[in-house]
């Protein structure tokens, strides 16, 4: 809508951190985004964007301005929603922020199953770590969040826990890929590779060797799971990943994945949330009991 207009103006440079970053996604030029910029400012009477040679960041009033900013544009997209459902067709923009071990297999498969549905929803999916997921919450760049092990959960309101045990996961001819479940020391025993420090995975496998004499000493460290698992299988070594980081049948990719004993590892939990008292539009909703329902069904979750 028009009057929201220079609100979306504001929201793209902050998201940016760069005035000539957002004007190419707003198709305006560079300079009369900036003019737009620096009238809102004067209208306002204080300065929103602090200027420094890579870019811009929000100022003290800029920071209260964006929340103010993020909290209209988000109660425009659920009033959108809720008279485009009294026709029967749902429309609407659905944001979330997510562990990397939601990418590979699990959300491609949910957006797409919700969008058979509803073509008229678009859908934003934004790779944050623990800490960032949950900050993409409370800034509102993210209607939901699915994290594994949260660093925090303070304005995180959360609708469905699910247990994911860590697994190993190794090429099909690997001699532990005989057994239905392995021990830790057992796989430590084998190169490994393993997630980078931030993540959840190797969190609990850093707890869990500390509560023995064993050592993480990995071969190959990534931030990507994805290459990890193809790497595990071409160099035949063990990585480590949850279950809902791995496609539900991995024989004819090679791979295979045993479930690390629990007395070794204990299993983590995937949160799937969003900020506390916010009122989701309707398509983020509806696409959360989708979802939901779908974790139900496949696994163990309060």
């Amino acid at each position: 809508m028009k009057h929201l207009q220079p609100l979306h103006y504001i929201n793209a440079v902050a998201k940016a951190g760069s005035i000539r970053k957002a004007a190419e996604t707003l198709t305006l030029t560079s300079t009369a985004l900036n003019r737009r910029i620096l009238a809102m400012e004067e209208e306002l009477g204080y300065q929103i964007f602090e200027r420094m040679p890579q870019g811009v960041r929000l100022s003290a009033a800029g920071e209260i301005f964006i929340h103010h900013i993020r909290t209209q544009l988000t109660d425009m997209e659920r009033v959108k929603s809720q008279i485009a459902d009294l026709s029967g067709e749902r429309r609407g923009h659905v944001s979330i922020a997510c562990s990397q071990a939601m990418l590979s297999y699990f959300l491609p498969e949910q957006v797409s199953q919700y969008r058979g549905r509803h073509p008229a929803v678009t859908f934003e999916v934004l790779l944050r770590d623990r800490a960032a997921a949950e900050e993409a919450l409370t800034n509102m760049t993210a209607d939901l969040a699915i994290v594994f092990e949260p660093v925090r959960l303070t304005e995180f309101q959360v609708l469905l826990t699910v247990r994911q045990p860590v697994h190993a996961v190794m090429r099909s001819g690997h001699p532990l890929a005989q057994s239905d479940k392995v021990r830790l020391r057992d796989c430590l025993r084998f190169p490994i590779s393993l997630p980078s420090t931030p993540y959840g995975v190797r969190n609990l496998l850093e707890m869990a060797t500390r509560r023995t004499s064993s050592t993480l000493n990995p071969m190959v460290e990534s931030d990507s799971f994805e290459f990890l698992h193809r790497h595990a299988i071409a160099e035949d070594m063990i990585t480590f990943q949850i279950p809902i980081g791995l496609p539900m049948e991995t024989l004819s990719s090679g791979m295979v994945s045993r479930p690390v004993d629990e007395r070794d590892v204990p299993a983590g939990s995937l949160y799937i949330g969003q900020l506390k008292s916010r009122i989701l539009p309707v398509a983020a909703s509806r696409f959360s009991d989708q979802i939901i329902e779908t974790f139900l069904n496949r696994y163990v979750c309060t």
